[in-house]
This record gives structure tokens, sequence and C-alpha cells, in this order.
């Protein structure tokens, strides 16, 4: 019997009985960024319910406010595995072991928004922010700091001295939000986070302008430390692979706006090692 039937047996028995059964079972530790979901609690309890019912162990979700925090928890050993964005995986790969990436509109990948106020129709390219006021999202961020800082790089721009300010929003929400109360003049957003506040805060996303969309790159995945069991990591991946396959994952991926979490290979990221590369000259 493959893994899948035998979750579907497991789950007609009722789950406190067989998280009784045998030897406690080890908590897992999840570990979030407030990349979206920092305002979003009950979805949060319905994944954090989903997960230990298929996982059948407890799993506890860890929130932090930057991704810097989640790498030293994962090299301490203190988290299992992480929702990361793809640019700390491809640096710190060797500590860490894919799982999923997330699905968004059909494929594993998304890409970086560089927004201005709807009220400038004047910026056309990042090069009309020179000397400007600009909102980064966090210091290991892919799409809200180094595209940009790549996209300054390639124009043979210093891109430290590029902007006359940058402030470090911490998520992209706030980049946004600071954006759309013209706080700053511009900043470079997640592509996928900007979608989602659409749908759900229309009228902050309505006050931004998109001036340009980076070419697609990873979407950022889902991974764990390089010593968590090899077996509670393949089961981790047959769950999160299999969300779509139920009624309520399919609601909690509705939720977070996409269409699953697929296993994928490491070569995906690519795109992501060459920017890194080309940042390290």
């Amino acid at each position: 019997m493959n893994r899948r039937g035998f979750l579907g047996m497991a789950l007609a028995a009722p789950a406190g009985k067989l998280l009784a059964d045998g030897p406690e079972p080890r908590v897992l530790r999840f570990g979030l960024t407030p990349v979206f979901l920092d305002h979003r609690e009950a979805l949060l309890r319905r994944w954090r319910h989903f997960l230990e019912q298929r996982l059948l162990r407890p799993v506890r979700l860890i929130q932090r406010g930057s991704y810097a925090e989640i790498m030293e928890l994962l090299r301490l050993g203190d988290l299992d595995v992480a929702w990361l964005c793809s640019y700390p995986y491809v640096i710190e790969e060797e500590r860490l072991r894919l799982l999923v990436t997330p699905v968004y509109d059909g494929r594993p990948l998304y890409r970086s928004y560089l927004i201005v106020p709807d009220s400038d129709q004047d910026t056309h390219t990042i090069t009309d922010l020179q000397g400007r006021f600009f909102a980064y999202s966090d210091p290991d961020s892919l799409s809200g700091y180094h595209l940009p800082r790549h996209a300054i790089f390639a124009t043979g721009a210093d891109p430290d001295g590029y902007f006359a300010r940058t402030i470090m929003s911490w998520t992209h929400r706030n980049a946004i939000k600071a954006v759309a109360e013209r706080l700053v003049d511009g900043a470079a957003v997640d592509g996928y986070v900007w979608d989602m506040l659409k749908q759900h805060e229309p009228a902050v996303v309505a006050r931004t302008r998109i001036v340009s969309r980076s070419r697609y790159h990873g979407f950022p995945p889902i991974v764990a430390r390089d010593a968590f069991p090899e077996e509670d990591a393949r089961h981790c991946r047959e769950v999160l692979d299999s969300m779509s396959d139920h009624d309520e994952g399919r609601g909690i991926l509705a939720a977070l706006g996409l269409d699953g979490f697929d296993p994928t290979s490491p070569e995906l990221y690519d795109s992501v090692r060459r920017i890194a590369d080309e940042m390290a000259i």
C-alpha cells in the first residue's frame, strides 16, 4: 500500500487514538516569515490542524520577522522545516534539503514587481527612481532586495549609493502600503503578494502602479534542515504534495492563492544562483 492509501486509512480512525499509540510523536517545528501570512492567523491555525491530522504528529508554526532569523533557527536545529525565500535557499543549500515548491498560477515560479504610487505616471524604469526614496522588504529577499539591486548593478551603477534614502519594510505588504500611502517613491515586491493583496485589500493596491515585472524565478520553497531524518522529510513532502487531493487541503490552498505544492529539482533555482554569483563579483 502506498503512503497516500495508508494516510487515507489512518484518517478514518480517531486522531487522538493514533497519536496515543506507540512513542510520543515529536513536534514538527515549521518556520514562517511574515511574507503574506502575518495577518491571517485563522488560516495558519487551519493549515496547522490539517498538517497535524495528516502527519500524525503535533505541528508548531514558528514565525519570525526576517529570513535571517529563520535561517539561524535552521542552523541551530531549532526548526525542522521552513518556508524560505529563494535567495537564502541557494546561499545556504548545503545546509538544506528542498522539499516542495509552491505552484502559483500553474507554475512553480514567481517574479518581482517594481511599483510606485498610482499618482506617479512618469516613472518607467528603475533608473527613473535614482536619487529618490526606496523601500526594500528584507535583505535576504530575492524579489524585494536582490532583484532591484541586480537591475541597478546591470546598469553599471552602485546599488549602495543609488537611492537618496532606503528603508527596510520587513514585509512585502508593508512595502506596498508604504508606496500606496506615498511614504516612499517606490519599492520592489513579491508579485504573488501584490496579486494576493489585490484580492484581499484592493483599496490599498489600487493606489500603486506596476512599473515593470522581472523575469520568472523559482518560487520560494519549503525546505528542511539537512539533519532532518530522511523518512520525516519524505513524509512532509508527500503530505504537502497531496494537499490538492483533499477538500480541506484545496480550501487552504485556495486561501493561500496557490494551486498546490510540487516536488521540484534544485535546478529550478539556477537563475537565482546566477544572480547571487554576479552580485558577489
